[in-house]
């Protein structure tokens, strides 16, 4: 009897050990702020590719409130924003060589300021800070016609450049990005 019950105590170890992992590994898309990704090809077939999750507004000031102006953002929720390119690239009038970056942004209520950073893999807060900073380019802000409930980051492509757009609540922030030839 001693035995069954030993044996018993093993698998129901074994059970939680095996259970624990498996609910660590959510479906992202059942988060409050989804998975979303944003993608830019260039002519060559080179591309930018951004990772990040989008929270929703839900009734709440965005801008100056929830995200205070003039301090670092993680630019969206939960694990980091990515920011992978295959070609060399040119942010702003910045250049970042091919490779993976985290990206965060400092928004301001005229201006934001992009920064990518070369640190990866972390979650988004807190900003790992200027240490890993490769560059820090300027963006254009301006209002949106309409509320942006869902914060969005997606680009628009014209010829050789892309220009990403970052939009929540009623704010737009840009900058373009180009291939570095």
């Amino acid at each position: 009897m001693k035995k069954v019950m030993e044996l018993s105590c093993v698998v129901l170890l074994v059970l939680a050990a095996v259970a624990i992992p498996a609910r660590g590994q959510e479906d992202k898309s059942q988060r409050p702020s989804p998975a979303a990704a944003a993608h830019c090809a260039f002519t060559d077939g080179k591309t930018v590719h951004i990772d990040y999750s989008s929270p929703r507004m839900k009734g709440r000031k965005i801008f100056g409130g929830l995200v205070p102006y003039g301090e670092v953002w993680r630019t969206g929720a939960n694990e980091a924003t990515t920011f992978v390119t295959t070609a060399d690239v040119t942010v702003g009038d910045k250049d970042v060589p091919a490779g993976s970056y985290t990206i965060f942004t400092i928004p301001e209520a005229n201006k934001w300021t992009l920064i990518v950073s070369k640190k990866t893999g972390e979650w988004g807060i807190p900003y790992p800070g200027e240490q890993f900073e490769l560059v820090r380019a300027p963006m254009t802000a301006s209002k949106t016609s309409s509320p942006v409930e869902n914060f969005t980051i997606s680009f628009d492509q014209a010829g050789a450049a892309c220009t990403l757009n970052v939009e929540w609540e009623n704010t737009r922030a840009s900058v373009k990005i180009s291939e570095k030839k």
